[in-house]
């Protein structure tokens, strides 16, 4: 009886803590949330109440810690005051008349400006951008600051770590930052650290989830940037990392896997700005803060050069207030009157992004999409496939990048006035949970240099038919929506 008793006890107890639990996500999920974020996790905690509490606890905050956004304020502040008045631009027939309002929006946002008198290029061949930003270190004559969210060291990036090595031979002062989680996760990343503790390399794990050491935030955060920057003069940013292109899996080696990046190549003001971005990650990491490596950004001057196009460096990231990204984004769909074209790996966007990408096609915009027809992770690529119906039933034309490449660049052109080109894809984790870093590029040689690219992509890209796609098995339909659902966890 006394059993028994205890029995029903436990279960009145643990159907008032079930009870109690909805409850409070209930007032507690939704504040401060985005809806379909909120409502994924009360689908969690509602149908697995523990598991999906402890899911909350650990990774339901997508916030840095206090003292990491304070650092994040303060950066900002010293950047606004540091660049005032150094925007040099100049403003001709070409200039769309809705250009000045962007810049300000990412002004405000991201305390970057728009700065004239830069050159930029492209640069596609994934071994040539490395044999290229090797060949800039070895001119390095102050310092290499070197950001990437993945960098380890095998035969293709060997050039670059031998430049840096010599760079620090000649007392150049040499710095790297690699996200944690991203690299342990990568073959030989023991091997990487003690290379880059051999050459002499200060360095710092970005993100860290180091509890004992007291380092730690939520552990799915990650700096997804990167970011090269040589004596404040050249600059390289873009989607691809510091790894061989199969990223060294034995998985991705198995199905010939190959990742298709694209990067470019800066000088001009604008490198200052590239360059502010890692003194903040530095900052951050170390606590040093790089005054003197920015005391030089208001007494930059045009380049002279036949085409210099104007720049604004954007960053965004869990660091700031807003998704910088996304409303970057966003104004840039909406501002688009002929023409918008958009690559990237990792396409699920949330549904202002899809709304806004629709309503283009709707107006007489011509919305192309460029993704790749196979995928490295099974998650994104399904919930990435469960748009497709939309997008194609809306008019878009989504061309499918052929296997074995992963086309992993992250750009997309407007009209032909405006490009953006960096580290983030159009996907809920770069606009609310990774640390991200755009480009905004505007000048027409520039512009024409990005079309190249899509028209190369295009030529070898299959294009996906609404007919096609209204083909596909049940099966695979059922497994995008259930993918499509947990992409709103953030």
């Amino acid at each position: 009886m006394d059993s028994i008793n205890f029995g029903t006890i436990v279960v009145l107890l643990l159907a008032v803590i079930d009870f109690a639990i909805r409850i409070v996500a209930i007032i507690v999920v939704p504040r401060n949330r985005k809806p379909a974020a909120a409502m994924g996790w009360l689908l969690a905690i509602f149908f697995i109440p523990y598991i999906g509490v402890l899911a909350f606890v650990l990774i339901g905050s997508y916030k840095l810690p206090k003292k990491r956004r304070d650092k994040q304020l303060a950066i900002n502040t010293f950047i606004l005051e540091s660049t005032e008045g150094i925007e040099m631009l100049h403003k001709d027939d070409e200039w769309p008349e809705w250009l000045e309002s962007v810049a300000a929006l990412n002004r405000n946002l991201g305390a970057m400006p728009l700065v004239g008198g830069n050159v930029a290029s492209l640069v596609g061949d994934y071994d040539r951008a490395i044999r290229e930003m090797a060949a800039d270190v070895d001119l390095a004559t102050r310092y290499v600051h070197c950001e990437f969210y993945i960098m380890a060291l095998d035969e293709t990036s060997a050039p670059f770590f031998a430049a840096l090595g010599a760079a620090v031979t000649r007392g150049v002062t040499v710095r790297v930052l690699l996200d944690h989680i991203a690299s342990i996760r990568s073959p030989h990343h023991r091997r990487t650290i003690r290379e880059l503790e051999k050459l002499g390399v200060e360095w710092s794990f970005m993100l860290p989830v180091q509890p004992f050491k007291g380092k730690y935030q939520r552990p799915d955060l990650r700096n997804h940037r990167k970011v090269l920057v040589i004596d404040g003069h050249v600059g390289y940013m873009g989607s691809q990392n510091m790894i061989d292109r199969s990223y060294n899996k034995r998985g991705n080696v198995r199905r010939g896997l190959k990742w298709q990046d694209l990067m470019t190549r800066l000088e001009g003001p604008i490198v200052r700005g590239l360059n502010a971005i890692f003194i903040t990650d530095w900052y951050s990491e170390t606590n040093e803060l790089l005054m003197r490596e920015t005391d030089q950004v208001s007494r930059d001057r045009p380049l002279s050069a036949p085409h210099t196009v104007d720049c604004q460096v954007v960053p965004s990231g869990p660091g700031f207030k807003g998704e910088n990204n996304l409303r970057l984004f966003l104004a840039l769909l909406y501002y688009a009157k002929e023409r918008l074209v958009i690559t990237s790996p990792y396409f699920v966007p949330d549904e202002a992004m899809l709304y806004a990408i629709t309503t283009a096609t709707q107006r007489g915009v011509d919305v192309q999409l460029f993704v790749s027809e196979i995928g490295d992770q099974a998650l994104v690529y399904h919930a990435q496939r469960s748009y497709y119906e939309e997008l194609l039933n809306a008019g878009v034309r989504i061309f499918l990048y052929p296997k074995p490449y992963i086309l992993h660049a992250k750009h997309f052109t407007i009209d032909d006035d405006v490009a953006v080109i960096g580290s983030s894809n159009m996907d809920m984790r770069s606009f609310s949970l990774n640390m991200e870093v755009s480009l905004l590029v505007r000048g027409r040689s520039f512009v024409s240099e990005m079309r190249e690219v899509e028209d190369g992509y295009r030529s070898r890209s299959r294009e996906l038919r609404r007919d096609e796609w209204q083909k596909q098995p049940l099966f695979a339909t059922i497994l995008d929506n259930l993918a499509r659902l947990t992409s709103a966890l953030q």
